[in-house]
């Protein structure tokens, strides 16, 4: 048995000579909530749907607890959930047609899941497909994803049509299947829900994984916030050489990446009012590095 749920080793996609994904390599450990995030277009959808088995690899190996992914393998589906970005279902059947269809693939009873979910969700079972909304459709998508309390969770871009409130009662349902033993890759561009939810995380850009730590990691070993009140600003501008985030008369907040000790070596020649050190923001760590 492999501490690993999910491994990725150099996966390479290319559709023609575009590129899909370049080198992708990752370790989902089991019991984990892993945050997947890049712009739209870095890879990220690119690498799930050849996860699986949706497009079909160029190169690399991709494992499921420790053996090759076979996606045809009817009781390795059993313990995959997926939630793709966008949802496409039959559209002349009603809401229970589809979750009664998708009930049928499995022996164990999971009527008493989907009932829970469909409560939590808000569902119009009577409803047919063709009539929601892009967020009551992405509900359905959810409770096809979750019913059959799978042991890995995927989900691409999950809230996208979501309503505030349905997005945070989605957070819950996945804290809550986490605390259960759930492993759960959460891709998405919404940083304040990855900062929220995920204990690791991977920067991925022009499909390749630049960086991969905890978020714990990420947040503190990385950049700060520097705030700077003095009369000798300008100097000390030129002197750190530092990103400014912002500026106002005599006060200047700079993102900084300097060690504290060097830090506080070049500021100690100056006459200091106010200074000021917070933890950075995701998003402006997001921007560093897709700068």
């Amino acid at each position: 048995m492999s501490k690993y749920i999910l491994e990725i080793k150099k996966l390479k996609k290319y559709y023609g000579k575009s590129r899909g994904v370049e080198d992708v390599s990752l370790k989902l450990e089991k019991g984990n909530i892993y945050g997947f995030i890049g712009p739209n277009g870095a890879g990220k959808s690119t690498t799930i749907r050849t996860v699986m088995g949706l497009v079909n690899k160029t190169s690399g190996e991709i494992y499921f607890d420790g053996e090759i992914l076979d996606t045809s393998d009817i009781n390795t589906k059993s313990k995959i959930g997926y939630l793709p970005s966008e949802i496409n279902l039959y559209d002349d059947m009603t809401v229970k047609g589809i979750f009664d269809y998708h009930e049928s693939f499995y022996d164990k009873d999971i009527s008493e899941r989907r009932n829970e979910l469909v409560k939590l969700l808000k569902i119009n079972e009577d409803m047919k497909l063709e009539d929601l909304s892009l967020g009551n459709l992405k509900k359905v998508g959810i409770v096809l994803a979750l019913m059959h309390e799978p042991e890995l969770l995927i989900l691409d871009e999950p809230t996208s049509g979501l309503d505030p409130i349905m997005q945070s009662t989605l957070h819950d349902i996945l804290l809550q299947e986490n605390k259960k033993g759930m492993t759960i890759l959460y891709s998405s561009h919404v940083l304040s829900e990855v900062s929220s939810l995920c204990k690791d995380i991977g920067f991925i850009k022009d499909g390749v994984i630049i960086k991969e730590d905890s978020m714990e990691n990420i947040m503190k070993d990385n950049y700060t916030y520097l705030t700077i009140s003095s009369k000798d600003i300008n100097k000390i501008k030129k002197d750190l050489k530092l990103e400014i985030k912002s500026e106002n008369d005599n006060e200047v907040k700079f993102i900084n990446n300097m060690d504290i000790n060097e830090l506080l070596n070049k500021l100690n020649k100056y006459k200091i009012d106010k200074l000021l050190i917070e933890t950075i923001s995701l998003e402006d760590l997001f921007n560093k590095y897709y700068k």
